[in-house]
């Protein structure tokens, strides 16, 4: 099984857009010889994630919320607040829930790689 590299630019683009694009290389959905049960996807190298956008006003508007299961435990971040801190970490979920929730996912998502 040959894996291509590629390579792919986030700058000026739209976030969720990318990351399907991203995800559907992943699984290896853009070649003849996909099969659903069989890890073939391709390796992506994404630069420049902190100049990613975003549509509308996700940045203030989106919140992402963390319980840890005590009461009270409940921790709510903006979109604005994780772009800042780790886009690089923000996108990488992004990727992973966009892909199939199976046992070949932990491998797919390896083959990202984010470059600063």
């Amino acid at each position: 099984m040959e894996r291509q590299t590629h390579q792919m630019d986030a700058t000026g683009k739209i976030a969720g857009r990318l990351a399907s694009e991203i995800a559907v290389l992943l699984q290896g959905k853009h070649k003849a010889s996909y099969q659903p049960n069989i890890d073939a996807g391709d390796i992506v190298e994404v630069a420049n994630i902190d100049k990613l956008k975003f549509s509308g006003k996700k940045l203030e508007q989106k919140m992402y919320h963390n319980f840890s299961g005590y009461p009270s435990g409940i921790k709510t971040k903006s979109l604005a607040k994780r772009m800042e801190e780790d886009p690089g970490k923000l996108f990488r979920s992004m990727v992973n829930n966009m892909l199939p929730k199976n046992r070949l996912r932990a491998h797919m998502i390896k083959r990202l790689r984010i470059k600063k």
